[in-house]
């Protein structure tokens, strides 16, 4: 094969596996922020434990239990005992951060979260990997509707953070906040993107991370770093689009987005959630049903993955196939600009 036709030769795309980095090549990353974080918080506070189900590499607590193994708790591949135990920890003082799959603690775990640790508004944070399409490892592990089944438990914050710089930060937020949290961790190698806009988590509220006339973005998780690229890239072709960010689901931040909606409607502009979620039952719907309830009414449409469990492959051909790719998101904005 001659050098010039070798460097026309796209690079070949597997199927991704469970430690696969949503990054772009070239992007920013850091590695492990929620194990780092983590580690510094129980560094101050010797109430904080680390429970896992046979899945601290994967969850990147291994460097919690590496820096406090005897504060550390490994209790096999039994998510509902998992979660009983860490209520336990609970009721005894302790603050325990626990790992998981989101596939596992919303399917397999959801009643012994609901029962053990939101009933009695226990101090159990649950951070858990693998939310909506970041495997490429089909519908058993792909956790495409987590937030939908989270959302009607009672007590429990649902948080979606952006990159690493938000998990850094949200960490001892979460060892703050007094009941259970239910964060969407994104692992491994995780994207650098909020350091650019000055950006600092305010536990419960959404911000506004750039303005736009033609239309506005408000996204949550991974979908907030798209939301921006997606910005920039139809600035390039005169199209305006402003981005706020949600990283709490539950309890939404109305104010800001009822304000950042009712300003959208005064300029006739398109308002879009974006969410690495199913359609059905998460960011878009909490919003769409805030702005019915106090009669704010813009055009309005939802980027979410269909309701429908997704294929398994490589994650750059899923995320283009469903939708949430920078591209899709730009190809879709501009067609409900020119509708």
């Amino acid at each position: 094969m001659s050098e010039n036709l070798t460097q026309t030769v796209k690079k070949r795309l597997t199927t991704s596996a469970m430690i696969a980095s949503i990054a772009a090549e070239g992007q920013p990353t850091q590695a492990a922020p929620f194990g780092h974080a983590l580690v510094e918080l129980a560094r101050q506070r010797d109430d904080i434990v680390g429970m896992t189900a046979d899945l601290s590499k994967y969850t990147d607590l291994h460097l919690f239990a590496e820096a406090f193994p005897e504060r550390f708790f490994q209790m096999g591949m039994a998510e509902q005992l998992l979660m009983s135990a860490a209520a336990g920890m609970a009721r005894e003082g302790f603050t325990p951060f626990v790992t998981t799959y989101a596939v596992f603690a919303s399917r397999r775990a959801y009643d012994f979260i609901c029962m053990a640790i939101a009933e009695e508004n226990l101090n159990v944070k649950i951070a858990c990997a693998l939310p909506g399409l970041t495997t490429g490892y089909g519908p058993s592990h792909q956790a495409t509707d987590d937030i939908a089944i989270f959302r009607g438990m009672p007590n429990l914050m649902i948080i979606d953070p952006c990159d690493a710089l938000e998990i850094s930060q949200v960490v001892p937020a979460m060892a703050e906040h007094k009941g259970p949290v239910y964060m969407r961790l994104l692992r491994g190698k995780v994207p650098l993107v909020l350091d650019k806009y000055g950006y600092r988590y305010r536990h419960g509220k959404a911000q506004r991370l750039r303005a736009g006339k033609h239309a506005l973005i408000i996204s949550s998780g991974l979908m907030t770093m798209r939301a921006l690229e997606a910005a920039e890239a139809l600035e390039k072709q005169g199209i305006e689009v402003g981005v706020v960010h949600s990283p709490v689901i539950k309890p939404l931040d109305e104010q800001t987005i009822l304000q950042e909606a009712g300003e959208a409607v005064d300029h006739q502009r398109l308002v879009i959630t974006a969410e690495n979620h199913s359609i059905t039952g998460g960011l878009g719907e909490a919003v769409a049903a805030t702005l019915m309830r106090h009669g704010v009414t813009p055009r309005f449409q939802q980027i979410a993955l269909p309701d429908a469990f997704l294929a398994a492959g490589a994650l750059p051909t899923l995320h283009d196939r469903y939708g949430i790719s920078t591209e899709a998101m730009v190809k879709q904005i501009k067609v409900w600009l020119q509708a």
